[in-house]
């Protein structure tokens, strides 16, 4: 296929809300630490590999997706600290504009400039393929859900703090889900969103995780913790099965 009819396939694809990178063997040595992900003038994001990754070993990979009006670097902060201790690599991308694509209506950019930024990962890193995830907050996590539905053969489990609603394209593979929200939620609040968006993902047959906690739109550090315990406990089980 020439590299013409690989971009329309691409395009093709983002539309669709899929997402076409998939871990492989890195060509290039990536450095550890912060760095810009380096794909967009404007609007970038962030890649996070903590001091205890090595080459020679796959590791869990955490794509983070920022709520409206934000970016990377507003949510990247949240899972750093936790990222060193678990072995996480942190992927954040900034959305094309001040939310993402399908939040807006439709798919297309964000889910094209997302597939860039992860085949650059996986160029640069070694990525456990079992253990790709995506968490976001707010209309991040609106995302996270719609792309982690639409794309379950990738993306195996979803972490959402606080989503206001779904839009999956499809649905691929089955993803584990965990949900969290707060009651005293006035931005999004639980009984139009959560509430709602939880039942039917249980009816249907995917394994969630759902949490509530006395609070507003945020993401306490107790939900978090329990958020990366729970992705750890089914790295460990999933690796000694």
């Amino acid at each position: 296929m020439t590299a013409e009819r690989q971009g329309r396939a691409r395009t093709g694809s983002a539309r669709e809300g899929r997402l076409t990178a998939r871990p492989t063997a890195p060509s290039v040595a990536g450095p550890l630490g912060r760095r810009r992900i380096g794909l967009g003038r404007r609007r970038d994001g962030l890649v996070y590999v903590p001091p205890s990754y090595h080459r020679g070993r796959a590791a869990p990979l955490l794509v983070l997706l920022h709520g409206a009006g934000a970016d990377g670097e507003d949510i990247l902060p949240v899972l750093e600290d936790y990222a060193d201790a678990a072995g996480l690599l942190l992927l954040a991308p900034d959305s094309r504009d001040v939310t993402w694509d399908a939040v807006g209506g439709s798919y297309g950019p964000d889910v094209s400039f997302l597939d860039r930024a992860l085949a650059d990962t996986f160029a640069r890193y070694a990525v456990d393929p079992g253990r790709v995830a995506v968490s976001g907050f707010s209309d991040g996590a609106s995302y996270a859900l719609s792309l982690g539905i639409t794309n379950g053969d990738l993306l195996g489990h979803v972490i959402a703090f606080s989503p206001g609603f779904m839009v999956p394209a499809g649905q691929r593979g089955t993803p584990r889900l965990f949900i969290s929200h707060g009651t005293r939620d006035r931005v999004l609040p639980i009984d139009v969103c959560s509430r709602r968006i939880v039942p039917p993902l249980q009816r249907a047959g995917y394994d969630v995780r759902y949490r509530e906690f006395d609070g507003g739109h945020a993401i306490p550090g107790p939900i978090v913790r329990e958020a990366v315990a729970w992705f750890e406990q089914r790295r460990v089980g999933e690796g000694a099965a």
